[in-house]
């Protein structure tokens, strides 16, 4: 008999290696690209040496944060959209002065293949917000490639990331991938319709203009909350901020609204970052995390 706890904790240390959910006429499956690993006092920086000797299940064997990387593909019908495009293909050792560890992308279109889809059947990218783990594939062009690999798909930024982003400043790192999205880029207001049953809604605070998309279907909803939460964690204390966030006081107030919103019936959640634990609810109160993986088939 699988001991559930060990089984969870387990996941808690690994990437995501796939996963799909289905929301009536609604089918999303996570698209893996690969992992970041983060050192945990860096990332959450309100944390302490504590909290990591009480929570040791969320590190993996060298300490780290594991921090999937990847996308959320949306079909509908003949159609499909992607949430995010993963980091691409790139990979970084870890650097002892940066809050990352090392870094692995480069797994997306695989992933996208074993779904039955290819790069030209996805009509749309729809980004959470423009930082290098989220616009991957959308931006950078492969080896031996003309062109990054969505070139049929309208890329979606919500209006503010675009007014902050899109026009960097001569010394900003986004300024190369904003010039190699901007010709597909087609900005979105708060509340947009951007596929069937799949709507963006702002949720500054990470950046200027993060987005989240709420995809409904049959009776339920799923956020995928982008950078919104980094790590499950977080779930228990949404007060803890994560060293990449713009703003954090402002990101720590979306945070609790969040999990209170993730915690209502008929609501179910997706982290790009979570571990191999991506979809899930949020049950406050009792024993055990407030992040519970979904178990499949549910």
């Amino acid at each position: 008999m699988v001991n559930s706890s060990a089984h969870r904790d387990e996941r808690l240390r690994r990437p995501a290696t796939g996963g799909s959910v289905l929301l009536g006429g609604t089918k999303v499956s996570y698209v893996p690209d690969g992992v970041l690993l983060g050192r945990p006092g860096a990332w959450l920086p309100d944390t302490t040496e504590r909290t990591w000797a009480e929570h040791p299940e969320y590190l993996d064997a060298s300490g780290y944060l594991v921090a999937s990387v990847g996308g959320l593909l949306v079909e509908h019908g003949d159609r499909a959209l992607l949430i995010d495009a993963g980091l691409g293909p790139y990979a970084m050792p870890g650097d002892p002065a940066s809050p990352n560890g090392p870094v692995r992308g480069g797994a997306l279109l695989d992933s996208l293949a074993a779904l039955g889809r290819a790069p030209e059947h996805i009509e749309a990218v729809a980004l959470t917000h423009l930082h290098p783990d989220h616009t991957g594939w959308a931006a950078h062009v492969a080896p031996g490639a003309a062109r990054p690999a969505f070139t049929r798909a309208t890329y979606l930024v919500a209006a503010p990331e675009w007014a902050r982003y899109g026009s960097p400043t001569p010394d900003d790192a986004a300024e190369e991938p904003a010039a190699t999205l901007a010709p597909q880029v087609r900005t979105v207001a708060d509340g947009e319709e951007v596929f069937p049953g799949v709507r963006a809604r702002f949720a500054p605070g990470h950046t200027t203009g993060h987005t989240e998309y709420v995809i409904t279907g049959g009776g339920r909803r799923l956020i995928a909350f982008g950078d919104s939460l980094h790590a499950p964690i977080q779930v228990d204390h949404p007060e803890w901020t994560c060293v990449w966030d713009d703003d954090p006081a402002a990101a720590a107030g979306h945070r609790r609204r969040l999990v209170a919103e993730l915690a209502e019936p008929g609501t179910l959640g997706f982290g790009v970052h979570f571990a191999d634990v991506v979809f899930g609810r949020v049950r406050r109160g009792g024993p055990g995390p407030a992040w519970r993986p979904l178990d499949p088939g549910e």
